[in-house]
């Protein structure tokens, strides 16, 4: 039998160089919230660069030098929510508008993966991409229309 994580992305564009004094706050707030992610109940696995503490480096779009990606896996819809909205990460996530441009197209994607699987940049931006074209589905969804996790394969005894 086969289970089923939640894996989510967000991208943002930030509003001047990491190491600049824009993002100066957020950037040293960086190990604290994804300390309290890694702690989580529900928390499975999140993207990382090459140096292993954040994913700052990763550029999604190789055209764009001040887009960043967060991608991870979670236990369920309602683990990802609670981090979200009912930790320590919302005082972050309520200042986000003071690092990141207001994107008017969708810049989160939730879907489901096999257990044990970790999306890649590539596979993140497409969850995006679907969400873009055709809205909430299956494939891609956002958390105001969950979609169920797909039902486990039975394997014949």
């Amino acid at each position: 039998m086969t289970t089923f994580h939640l894996a989510q992305v967000n991208i943002g564009r930030i509003l001047g160089p990491l190491d600049g004094p824009v993002l100066a706050d957020f950037v040293a707030q960086l190990p604290e919230i994804n300390a309290l992610a890694d702690g989580a109940p529900g928390f499975v696995w999140r993207m990382v660069d090459d140096d292993g503490e954040d994913s700052t480096s990763l550029r999604p779009d190789g055209d764009d030098d001040l887009l960043l990606i967060n991608c991870s896996v979670w236990e369920s819809v309602q683990a990802l929510r609670d981090f979200t909205y009912r930790s320590g990460h919302l005082k972050v996530l309520s200042r986000r508008r003071e690092w990141f441009e207001r994107m008017s197209e969708h810049h989160q994607a939730l879907w489901w993966v096999p257990a044990g699987h970790r999306p890649t940049t590539t596979e993140a931006m497409e969850r995006i991409a679907l969400l873009r074209e055709h809205g909430d589905g299956p494939l891609a969804f956002t958390f105001r229309n969950p979609q169920p996790a797909p039902a486990p394969a039975v394997l014949p005894a």
